[in-house]
Order: C-alpha cells, then structure tokens, then sequence
C-alpha cells in the first residue's frame, strides 16, 4: 500500500472534520442521524436533559449499559443542560449560534416554547441547517400526537403487511424510528451540499410517519391502483412463489426465492428432483404458483424434510437458486460475514457489528459512547460566554 493510499484510507472517517452540530435529542431518530454525522467526523454536541437521554435506561445488557444507547451516541460529547434555566439555556443559545447543524427531536411546539424557534434561529444565522424530527410532521391533524416507533409501525400499515395469517406483528427493530434517522442523515448532507453552492442553510423537517409512508409505497400503489391487498404471508413473499422459509430435516429452516422461469425448472430438476414438477398446469407462471401455494409448499416441504439443511443448501448451489438461511441471534453471534467494530463505553470496550458502508476498505473509528454530562464542564466553559 502507497503512503498516499494509507493517507486517503485514514482520512475516510474525516470528511466531516471541522462541522459542528449541536443535537438535543432523546430516544432513537435523531441520535441516528447525529451518531452517522459523528461517524464521519463531525464534532457532535450532545444536549441532554439533566436526567439524561431515557434511552440510556432503555436496557442494562451491555455490562450496564443500554443497547440502544451504546449503539446510537458513539463519538459525541454529552452535556446536560436544564432548559427551564436561563443560564443554561443561553449556553446552548451560545452553542447553536456556532454551530453548522442543529438537531431536535423534542416533542412538538417544545423547542419554540424553549425559546429555540428553528426559523428564528436561522434568521440570525443563516448558514444553519435546522433538522426538526418529529411523530407527524408540523401540519396536518396528527401534528400533536405522541409517536413512539411501534406506534407508527401501526399507524402507518406497516403492521397490515407484517406477520402471518390473521397474526399481525411488530417489526424486529426500531424501524420508523430508524427510517426517520437515515432519512434525516440523508436530508441534512444534501443541505450541507446545497448550501456549499447558496451559501445559506434550510430547515429539514422529518417525520417517522413519512419517513415510513415513503417505504410502504409498493403496498400503497398496488392497493390505490390495483385494488391489490397484500397478504400477511410470514416469511413468504406475498406476490412471488416460491421465496419463503421451509424446513429441513434437521429442524433448521433455509429462504429461498425463485425469479424467473429458468430457475423454476431448475428448482424442479436439480433440487426437488421431480423435473415433471415444472410442467404442472398449477404451476406453470408465478401467478398460478402463487395461487396455489398451498399445495406448492406442501410439494417442496416433502422433498426438503428428508434431507437436513447442508444437504438442500447443496442442492440450491448446483441449482444456482438464491438462498439464505433462517439464521437466529446464536447464528447471527457467530456468523462468517459479520464485520465488527470496538467501541469505547463507560462500563469498557464494546464489539459491534459494524456500518453498513466501508469507503475505500478502510476499517471504520469510531468514537466513544460518552456519560452523561462527560463533557459538560469543558463545554461550559468553552460556551459560557
């Protein structure tokens, strides 16, 4: 590797160096988006109420400390500040003033009571991006209710087409809240890029509802113009057959997914071994698969529960059949393609798995998951006036 290679590669976690944000954030969207600005170099602040982000107690699994909370709030400084104070509020009046970006994820109305309206403060400083994330947006009739990740899951139909059968369920993970963060992330690089060219900044306005809206829009057009209901088909595809689990013989269970015709006949000959299979008048397009699925998975579970799952795994390779397999958290723990990251806690050293991107293959740096209010004396008085 050339010396400048090596340069390009340590630099990859700095591209943000020299942007200041300044987030008053609790829970889980807005601590997404800053943790990312963080990421990538950003000097992130930290606001938190005097008894700090409630995410912090959310659990007490990693050796105290909170899942969530490790995961979301690496490399930032922490300062807890009480905002029904003045002398507090004018230190994170004198922070916002510098900074490029704000964040806030109170609830709404709550930062203009506080004295922090977004367009005011952009009136006095008009190269700031304000990102204001909220349940559902500042318009509209929802605008004042409370929103909570499974919430919206709700509210928004994801629930519809989650589950299986008569059996709604929630979704693994945080995911409008996730979505509204990634979402929010995106929004507020694209400001820093617009307002490389204007000169000014703007105000990104997210919502977990219209973050997660904006994902259901293949549910959302087949029902508005189709007149289509997708059915709650646990871990089969509810419009593709066959791509669902199935279970082997030695109880652990594989995901598979036929495309197209080709594979279809391949699936027949070189995995169920049955080729006359392919020719099935019931199963003869993906339409009709799909129209009798019952008997369709009652076919591929007879040949699949007499071999174990190496075996079908085998079968599937030399059939070219895209394949993956039902893994839980045991398998998730020690899988092959995992790429960890270590990260310092106040109760130590912590493995992760690690950011999705790599740039440039170099290793992700991380910075440390902060205590509560770690940085707030440094912070009072770089900012105390």
């Amino acid at each position: 590797m050339t010396q400048e290679t090596q340069a390009d590669q340590a630099s990859t976690s700095d591209d943000l160096d020299g942007l200041f944000v300044v987030s008053l954030e609790q829970a889980v969207a807005a601590p997404y988006a800053s943790s990312r600005l963080a990421d990538a170099g950003a000097r992130v602040v930290k606001v938190e109420r005097p008894e700090g982000d409630f995410a912090r107690r959310y659990d007490s699994y990693v050796n105290g400390e909170s899942a969530y909370f490790v995961w979301l709030n690496r490399g930032k400084e922490s300062i807890a500040l009480d905002l029904r104070n003045d002398a507090d509020r004018a230190v994170l009046e004198r922070m916002i003033a510098r900074a490029d970006v704000f964040i806030q994820n109170l609830a709404p109305g709550a930062v203009e009571r506080l004295g922090f309206d977004p367009e005011a403060l952009r009136a006095k400083n008009p190269r700031l991006i304000v990102c204001s994330i909220s349940g559902y947006g500042d318009e509209g009739p929802y605008r004042d209710l409370k929103a909570y990740d499974l919430l919206v899951q709700a509210e928004s139909g994801l629930s519809e087409v989650t589950g299986a059968g008569e059996a709604r369920a929630r979704t693994g993970v945080s995911v409008c809240d996730i979505a509204a963060g990634m979402t929010a992330f995106q929004s507020i690089l694209q400001a820093l890029i617009g307002r490389s060219v204007t000169g000014r900044g703007r105000h990104v306005k997210v919502s977990l509802f219209h973050a997660l809206t904006d994902w259901m829009n293949v549910p959302y057009l087949q029902y508005a113009y189709g007149g289509h209901k997708p059915a709650r088909c646990g871990l089969h595809h509810p419009t593709i057959a066959p791509y669902g689990d199935y279970a082997c013989g030695d109880g652990k269970s594989v995901l598979f997914s036929i495309q197209n015709e080709t594979e279809w006949s391949n699936l027949c000959a070189l995995v169920l071994e049955n080729p006359d299979l392919a020719r099935d008048p019931r199963f003869a397009t993906n339409t009709l698969r799909t129209q009798n699925r019952e008997a369709l998975d009652a076919a591929i579970s007879a040949v699949f529960s007499r071999l174990d799952r190496d075996a079908v795994i085998a079968r599937l390779e030399a059939a070219r059949v895209a394949y993956g397999r039902v893994s839980d958290l045991d398998d998730l723990l020690r899988h092959p393609q995992n790429r960890y990251v270590e990260v310092a806690t106040p109760a130590g050293p912590v493995r992760m798995l690690a950011p999705g991107a790599r740039i440039d293959d170099a290793p992700a740096r991380l910075g440390p998951v902060p205590a509560l209010d770690e940085h707030g004396p440094a912070l009072r008085r770089e900012f105390g006036g």
